[in-house]
């Protein structure tokens, strides 16, 4: 393993369908001895991050396949943007467009997150989160750009149907403030940035 790590230790792939959700992929250098990865790295980010400071940091185990957990999201003044990457395990990692206006409005993206993968999803403000496990044992990594508010925490239920995601496994764990969390009102216009 050298001792040194490029410039290129990070780079975000091509956008998406969902202005401002991106990919960001780590390059693996490994060899007799094990391996080596750059998980974040605000310089060769700056394109999706900008000068927004990571002020939180999370670790999630979720046990059991088929568990979901979210859809969250957090409104103003608490908007937060995050970076997720999954340290163990497989999950599918979902963000929903929530910006009032945005012309994606109520879409979602959905990608597969694995240590293999090594990517992290990055999630702008105004997009709930959630993610379905597809291993045991999973564990995801969390990079916030707010603190945790719970009086400006909002959630949508992981099976409205006007998100239509397409969960992977049979829908299981769910806590019971997700279970609870109401299906979109159609009078709902999105979250003001």
């Amino acid at each position: 393993m050298p001792d040194t790590f490029p410039p290129s230790a990070i780079a975000l792939d091509a956008p998406g369908p969902i202005a401002g959700v991106r990919l960001a992929t780590s390059r693996v250098i490994g060899d007799a001895r094990g391996q080596f990865a750059r998980l974040f790295d605000a310089h060769l980010l700056a394109e999706m991050h900008g000068a927004r400071p990571i002020v939180q940091i999370n670790l999630s185990l979720t046990r059991q396949p088929g568990t979901v957990r979210g859809l969250h999201y957090q409104t103003a003044p608490a908007l937060e943007a995050k970076w997720v990457r999954c340290l163990r395990g497989r999950v599918l990692d979902v963000a929903v467009d929530l910006r009032q206006g945005s012309p994606t409005f109520l879409q979602h993206f959905a990608v597969e997150l694995s240590p293999d993968s090594a990517q992290a999803l990055f999630i702008p403000e105004g997009c709930a989160h959630g993610f379905q496990v597809l291993e045991p044992d999973s564990e995801l990594l969390y990079l916030h750009t707010a603190p945790y508010d719970p009086a400006h925490e909002g959630g949508l239920r992981c099976d409205d149907p006007a998100l239509a995601i397409a969960w992977p496994l049979p829908i299981t764990g769910l806590s019971q403030r997700d279970a609870n969390h109401p299906l979109i009102d159609p009078a709902f216009e999105g979250i003001p940035l």
